[in-house]
């Protein structure tokens, strides 16, 4: 029980990973430059998906695959679950971060013998004021393997701190991050991978 709730709580916070910010999720894709994209007409999914590492088909894998079917299909390629050329995979990560600033303490200056701030005041602009704030970072990553051959061919990775507003609605955000996400795979016919950008 502990397991599955774990997991439970995991899925919870990576269907977030989305949209930490407002202007989204940071993207990045990469393919290799030398694959022909024309030779490739279907595609399906691993099974099971490294998102289902408990065994059994989590509510993120059913909205990843969801949202991935649905754009590949709009890109030319055609679902095949027996034998497809192409398959994907989802990873997903979720890591705490610390965030830590500092600033000038409100009321540090010059004082009253010009270079102390009151009598016996802190040196101006000391002490600093510091801000930690803990938040959660997420990964999702989407492989897209050549079956035959068993090799990576393009990869895409979304990356974003996770946001309350987020958690409210994870399954927009999980469809956002994908078409975002798959918005860089070339389309059927494409000869070469999209090449990498930050």
């Amino acid at each position: 029980m502990r397991l599955e709730s774990g997991i439970r709580a995991l899925c919870t916070l990576l269907l977030t990973v989305l949209a930490g910010c407002a202007s989204g999720p940071s993207i990045r894709v990469d393919g290799d430059p030398s694959v022909n994209f024309g030779a490739y007409r279907s595609f399906g999914f691993f099974e099971p998906l490294a998102t289902d590492k408990a065994g059994y088909s989590t509510l993120l894998t059913a909205r990843l695959k969801d949202a991935a079917r649905r754009e590949m299909t709009a890109k030319g390629y055609v679902y095949d679950e027996a034998n497809p050329e192409l398959r994907l995979n989802f990873n997903v990560n979720l890591v705490d971060k610390t965030e830590i600033r500092s600033s000038p303490s409100v009321g540090a200056g010059y004082g009253y013998y010009g270079y102390r701030h009151g009598l016996y005041g802190a040196w101006g602009g000391y002490p600093y004021d510091v801000e930690t704030t803990n938040y959660k970072q997420g990964t999702l990553t989407i492989d897209v393997v050549d079956a035959v051959r068993k090799a990576l061919v393009w990869q895409g990775v979304a990356e974003a701190r996770i946001t309350q507003k987020i958690r409210e609605n994870p399954a927009g955000a999980v469809d956002a991050a994908v078409t975002q996400i798959l918005a860089g795979f070339p389309a059927h016919g494409a000869v070469a991978a999209t090449p990498a950008k930050n």
